[in-house]
């Protein structure tokens, strides 16, 4: 098969293959810290929660990355990135440990939100510079694939750190600080993988002393207009309509997340352990469908192109997602989540791909650091609409309509701009 030996091609790549590791082992113990949060947030015997309080939880950790997000790619367009990847790992292993200090302390819940916000805050350097590096260590030619395999991936690696973090936390009698132990340790292993790579590997092109933060703060604004004027550009207009419409799919996403996680909790668990196991299935068969948007995106965006690939991930979640959504039992949305976990992958990996192949490399960082914050600032506002929709057991017929209309605008939109298209125009795929 061509995508199996492209594969081959790419994982004999020393440096991807490095930097393929940095990513694994930073977003798996992403994927134990999370687990940790939620059962200690959410799924905690001693705890009520609604899904305003999850809308708060996530205004909290997610909304203050709206001012993080710009100065990450302001200082990733100046900063080497691998010593991002080697710094970053490393405060986040100490502020995780932090975190589980505090979890065993009787301590107010607003400093726990402060330590778990500043452990996600870093997160938002290596993610942006994960995804700004991957064209230095990758030819043109194979970045479809490498978008495939690379963010999937990490998908999988935090998925996996979640199932990690459920028998971790069985084995040491549901403790949610022994697992939040174990992320920081995974931390501490990815910023020991960065080591691997020279400090100028990954750049990026301009080679300018790092700004003091003051200098970073007066400049912010000024970058980040030139890199919306690049972006804005007539040749990079399919870019900029990718990125709108994935913050929309992102919005579907968030808002579903709270719907399960409501329903595992109260509609179809009695038990919190039990709920919380539910939660660990689901996300497992959504991480099996980010698998599978790994293997059909290649051949998709080959066939038909990334935007018109994104048209059909939206226009199919807006016919299956309230298909399986509206029964509100467990077998729909175990194959609702496989679904939704293909079809969001997919898109995303359409995104990344057109964005990385518009933008020079000097405004990567920027760039995706925009994206990141047109991300969160979706989720935390899809949060905010499911608490005023949704009853306290999750099943709430209107937001699962409200979603499915939202993925319908979604393609209808990518679809004007496609017909709108010059005609004889390129996607924008690697040459």
């Amino acid at each position: 098969m061509p995508v199996v030996r492209d594969l081959r091609v790419l994982l004999r790549l020393r440096n991807f293959r490095r930097l393929l590791v940095i990513r694994l082992l930073s977003q798996g113990a992403d994927g134990v810290y999370q687990v940790a949060l939620a059962a200690y947030v959410v799924f905690s015997p001693e705890k009520q929660t609604s899904p305003a309080a999850i809308a708060s939880a996530m205004a909290v950790l997610l909304l203050p990355y709206s001012l993080v997000g710009p100065f990450a790619g302001v200082l990733l367009d100046r900063w080497r990135r691998r010593q991002i990847f080697l710094y970053g790992n490393l405060v986040r292993a100490l502020l995780a440990a932090a975190t589980a200090v505090l979890m065993v302390s009787q301590v107010p819940d607003w400093l726990f939100y402060a330590s778990a916000l500043c452990v996600t805050a870093v997160n938002r350097f290596v993610l942006s510079g994960l995804s700004a590096a991957l064209p230095r260590v990758v030819d043109n030619d194979r970045l479809v694939l490498a978008n495939s395999l690379s963010p999937t991936a990490g998908t999988l690696a935090a998925t996996a750190g979640g199932g990690l973090a459920f028998a971790v936390r069985l084995v040491t009698a549901h403790s949610d600080a022994a697992v939040v132990l174990l992320g920081a340790t995974l931390y501490l292993c990815a910023a020991l993988a960065s080591l691997t790579m020279a400090p100028d590997l990954l750049g990026p092109d301009r080679h300018t002393a790092p700004p003091s933060l003051g200098t970073a703060v007066t400049t912010t604004a000024r970058d980040l207009l030139e890199a919306i004027r690049h972006l804005a550009a007539p040749r990079r207009r399919e870019a900029a309509w990718a990125l709108l419409s994935m913050t929309a799919m992102r919005f579907c996403y968030g808002a579903l997340l709270v719907l399960v996680l409501m329903l595992c909790r109260y509609a179809l668990s009695s038990d919190p352990d039990d709920g919380l196991g539910l939660l660990g299935l689901a996300l497992g068969i959504s991480g099996a469908g980010f698998f599978a948007a790994a293997v059909v995106t290649p051949w998709a965006v080959g066939r038909l192109g990334p935007g018109p690939w994104i048209i059909v991930c939206a226009a199919s979640a807006a016919v299956l997602e309230p298909a399986l959504g509206l029964a509100f039992t467990t077998v729909p949305m175990l194959v609702a989540a496989f679904v939704l976990g293909l079809i969001t992958q997919g898109a995303k990996i359409a995104t990344d791909t057109i964005v990385q192949s518009s933008v020079d490399d000097g405004f990567r960082g920027r760039i995706f650091s925009v994206y990141d914050v047109l991300f969160n600032v979706a989720f935390v506002g899809a949060a905010a609409v499911a608490a005023l929709m949704l009853p306290p057991d999750g099943r709430s017929t209107a937001l699962v309509i409200t979603v499915a209309l939202v993925y319908a605008a979604v393609a209808a939109a990518m679809a004007r701009f496609e017909r709108g298209r010059r005609p004889g125009q390129n996607h924008a795929t690697p040459q």
